[in-house]
């Protein structure tokens, strides 16, 4: 069996530790100039899903409710209020989900958009679909998830995707609960 010196031992642990440094360093100053870019267009992002989610407004109005969450609040073109787009989080099959639900001014959903998912292509991923986002438009009130959606506030589970059905659902009805906050409805319950 070979004896390994010192140095058998140090070069290699130098070079991998030099190796590392210099990825390290490119790592970050990539994120250093991509950084902006993504920052503007999750901006731009959100912006849209704004107007598809409460498409009756003219301009929007960021507010923050009493426990500090962030909404807009729509506007038609004589600044009355039409509506409410607030975005909430959840953990999904693959990770965080972001979905913006947007609400008439009577608290109905007019619109439900995915923000962010990374969930699995062909199944969770079909949440983004408007087939799907469509089922949450004209209800109001605490939703849950089945198999066969047969009341008014239940939700047909995306098939092979119930964990990312529940997380969308689970946003929704977070949104509600801070429309209800801001708006002094009843809560979801």
């Amino acid at each position: 069996m070979k004896k390994f010196s010192l140095k058998d031992i140090l070069i290699p642990s130098l070079a991998l530790f030099l190796i590392c440094t210099v990825a390290t360093a490119l790592l970050a100053l990539t994120n250093g100039v991509t950084k902006e870019k993504i920052n503007q267009v999750a901006l731009k992002t959100a912006a849209e899903a704004r107007q598809k989610v409460c498409a009756d407004a003219k301009t929007f109005e960021e507010k923050k409710d009493s426990n500090g969450n962030t909404y807009f609040e729509a506007k038609d073109e004589n600044g009355n209020t039409v509506g409410f787009a607030i975005t909430t989080e959840d953990k999904s099959y693959g990770g965080a989900i972001e979905v913006m639900t947007g609400f008439s001014a009577d608290g109905k959903i007019t619109g439900v958009e995915i923000l962010t998912i990374d969930d699995t292509p062909g199944l969770g991923m079909n949440a983004k679909k408007e087939e799907f986002r469509k089922n949450y438009i004209g209800k109001n009130g605490a939703l849950s998830v089945s198999k066969n959606a047969s009341a008014d506030n239940e939700i047909q589970a995306i098939t092979g995707a119930t964990i990312t059905s529940n997380a969308v659902t689970r946003c929704v009805n977070s949104a509600t609960d801070i429309y209800n906050n801001v708006t002094g409805g009843e809560q979801n319950g």
